[in-house]
């Protein structure tokens, strides 16, 4: 039966799982306790959060996991302002997440009753769009059309406010009915053929190409298309920070990250480029430096499916509007084959002994560096399923430097927010998407002090995530500004923190204290081992710094180099 009488709560999480949806993050409140109420009779598992803000971050990294819709779900007021950071992550990285909170009483509404508050309001720059649901008959419609806009054309989060009174009165539902009527986005139609044409005629004319591998290349699923195209074309790829997993990191045509703290060899060989491929990406000042210097003897083809990006930052040749992996299908049959060693063999001399990031080339001088802790992860875990989800920092930069990514979602991280925080709920996000997988929070000792509260939710729901902590003391990138760019003055930077063992411990948590390298390699084997959640606090060298670093507004060539000739192979 398609049609009956049921209430705005009932229909709410009936339609939920009609959408596929089986879980949920939230934290209940009186404005969406009838919507609680209904859940405990419908097939939806429910992960309690200790921070609505942690709702968020686990339903984006349950949809970075899978590429699925993620949902979190909070009540009015406080419940859904802690919601905002959330939001506004995921809708700079594209991440499809709906969010779901309680309103006060329809008649309420603009009288600032108790925990009333503007949501729809405070969020619509943060989100794709948003709903105000006041009838229980508008509830079927606005969920379908929510998942339609949140995971079509260019993904984003979607928030839903549904009132009290819509939540406890009822209607008929009709699933058929409520069908979207309206397209998801804005589309643009497929790309004409002329268009290809002259991207295709770019590429072929081009002896010194870079294609720029960004994070549509995961969303769009065009991993495959991407590879063929560079491999028909040997066309080297450099991949922005959300694009890590586009192109295997073992690959001979992947050159690495580039940007502010890409390999030198990757933005000079930008800067040298005769041609710029760019999929899936938004030239973000981050990978740009000084727009005015940008590649600037390139052609520039600019492929996306959001029309905006195209000339919003760097003008370009070739603008072509669309799915990345369509396009890439169609584009590469056109493109020549070809064998650009030169080419290759240029920036390989430009790479030199700096190609092989390997712990060994990093001496152990009785110091802990970061790069110990995040290389060895990576040799101990490179061969299983693993899923790595990094907070914002100095940690984060490494894990991009001394982790070598070979698949697809396999590093979820915080991109055009730098959200601190993110880390630990988003681990927790991505253990209920793919719980067969192995997932490590990588966390500084600054970002995970702000979410430390959702390890009690891992304990409760038994999810095995286990945490490395790289504790400098510091808020380390921002420290590692100072000492570039304000002579070394730390203000509010050196931070203190509790002991993380006691800490985890008092959770039921197993921990382990690391400030050797000899020590790294047992306790991340100890880790893996044991069956529930793991922190470990690697307590490392404090003022260590990340290399290169282009300075913000600097050319993209302008790299600050690390000093030490004796380490500079390893990480720079």
């Amino acid at each position: 039966m398609t049609q009956t009488k049921m209430t705005g709560a009932q229909i709410l999480w009936e339609c939920l799982v009609r959408e596929g949806v089986t879980e949920v993050f939230g934290y209940p409140g009186g404005a969406i306790l009838p919507a609680y109420d209904a859940l405990l009779d419908f097939p939806i598992r429910h992960t309690l959060v200790r921070h609505e803000q942690g709702a968020t971050h686990m339903a984006d990294g349950y949809a970075r996991a899978t590429g699925r819709v993620g949902v979190a779900i909070a009540t009015s007021g406080p419940g859904a302002t802690n919601m905002v950071t959330g939001l506004a992550t995921a809708m700079l990285d594209s991440s499809p997440i709906v969010c779901i909170t309680g309103q006060v009483g329809s008649r309420l509404i603009g009288s600032d009753a108790f925990q009333e508050i503007d949501i729809t309001g405070i969020t619509l720059p943060v989100t794709k769009h948003n709903y105000l649901v006041t009838r229980p008959d508008d509830v079927a419609g606005v969920v379908r059309e929510a998942f339609l806009v949140a995971s079509s054309g260019r993904p984003g989060p979607v928030l839903i406010d549904i009132t009290k009174d819509a939540q406890q009165a009822s209607c008929t539902f009709d699933w058929d009915a409520a069908a979207p009527t309206r397209p998801g986005w804005r589309h643009a139609g497929r790309p004409a053929q002329a268009e290809l044409a002259h991207a295709a005629a770019l590429v072929n004319a081009a002896e010194r190409p870079v294609i720029l591998a960004g994070h549509g290349v995961l969303i769009s699923g065009a991993v495959d298309a991407l590879r063929t195209l560079a491999e028909r074309g040997d066309i080297p790829v450099a991949v922005t920070l959300l694009g890590i997993g586009g192109l295997p990191a073992s690959h001979p045509l992947n050159l690495g990250m580039m940007g502010m703290h890409g390999e030198s060899w990757v933005n000079q060989a930008i800067q040298e480029a005769d041609l710029l491929i760019a999929c899936g990406m938004r030239f973000d000042d981050r990978v740009t430096g000084n727009l005015k210097t940008y590649a600037p003897h390139a052609r520039k083809i600019h492929i996306d499916i959001d029309a905006a990006e195209i000339n919003k930052n760097v003008r370009v040749d070739a603008g072509i509007v669309g799915d990345l992996r369509e396009v890439l299908d169609r584009l590469t049959p056109a493109v020549a084959a070809a064998q650009r060693t030169g080419w290759r063999e240029q920036i390989a001399r430009q790479r030199g002994d700096a190609a092989v990031r390997d712990i060994q080339q990093l001496p152990d001088d009785g110091h802990l560096y970061a790069a110990h802790a995040i290389n060895d992860l990576w040799r101990m875990t490179r061969g299983a399923d693993t899923i790595v989800v990094t907070d914002v920092g100095q940690h984060q930069m490494w894990e991009a430097q001394y982790y070598h990514h070979e698949s697809p979602r396999s590093l979820i991280t915080s991109g055009g927010l730098g959200t601190m925080g993110f880390a630990v709920p988003a681990a927790i996000g991505a253990k209920r998407a793919r719980p067969e997988a192995e997932v490590w929070a990588i966390v500084g000792d600054g970002g995970f002090q702000m979410t430390m509260c959702e390890l009690a939710t891992a304990v409760q729901e038994d999810l095995a995530i286990k945490v490395a902590i790289i504790n400098n003391g510091f808020l380390g990138m921002v420290r590692q500004w100072q000492e570039f760019f304000y002579e070394r003055r730390y203000a509010a930077t050196p931070l203190s923190g509790p002991d993380f063992v006691k800490l985890a411990e008092a959770f039921g948590i197993r921990a382990a204290a690391v400030s050797t390298r000899a020590q790294v390699l047992p306790a991340i084997a100890d880790a893996r081992a044991h069956e529930g959640p793991v922190v470990i606090d690697f307590r490392v060298e404090q003022e260590d710094t990340v290399y290169p670093m282009v300075p913000a507004g600097a050319d993209l060539h302008a790299m600050i180099r690390r000093p030490s000739p004796i380490v500079e192979t390893a990480a720079d």
